[in-house]
């Protein structure tokens, strides 16, 4: 999975926060492209087409990968380099491991495969539990909530976004029919 760009420039004074810039990768949002869902606050895992599960994973520079760890992308900025690593490793096993049981215990179809994709572990033991569950949980992204943002500018999308924030959803995260995806946070716009 590659980092998803975030859709306005990084203020290079406050990498925290944003400017009313567009980021040229993410054009295609403000011209009205691709689908807005809710982007949940958890940590990212993904079953693969072998029937495994990972942990994405981020290495800072100079730190040695954990074993079997799978490189997917440097960031040019911070110059961490995000990738994957087996779920049995990760320091989020136990809280997958309760998830599976969870959603086995409370599926339709019990034996139903689980999809291959990328998928958000939330629950009380990820983050701080901003999602503020009881019990962890995967939420498939590709099933996630679609938002309307009737506004594509940056005045639009902020206000929207912070309207957002302000119920507990993190973000929007924008899926391209061609695969792209963008982004943005409440957080990005708080001062």
């Amino acid at each position: 999975m590659r980092k998803i760009p975030t859709v306005f420039l990084r203020n290079p004074d406050d990498r925290a926060h944003v400017l009313p810039e567009i980021n040229p990768e993410c054009q295609w949002v403000l011209d009205g492209e691709g689908r807005a869902t809710r982007k949940y606050d958890g940590t990212c895992v993904q079953f693969d087409a072998d029937g495994r599960w990972w942990a994405r994973r981020e290495v800072k520079p100079g730190k040695t990968p954990p074993l079997n760890y799978i490189a997917v992308q440097p960031d040019e900025v911070t110059g961490k380099t995000m990738g994957w690593e087996p779920i049995e490793q990760s320091a989020f096993a136990k809280f997958h491991a309760e998830a599976l049981r969870e959603a086995q215990e409370n599926a339709v179809d019990p034996w139903t495969p689980w999809p291959v994709g990328t998928y958000e572990l939330i629950g009380p033991k990820i983050n701080g539990n901003p999602e503020r569950m009881d019990h962890h949980w995967l939420v498939a992204h590709a099933n996630c909530a679609t938002l309307k943002v009737p506004d594509r500018t940056f005045a639009g999308i902020q206000e929207t976004t912070l309207r957002l924030g302000r119920s507990g959803v993190e973000g929007i995260v924008w899926h391209h029919s061609d695969g792209r995806k963008a982004k943005v946070k409440a957080r990005d716009f708080q001062s």
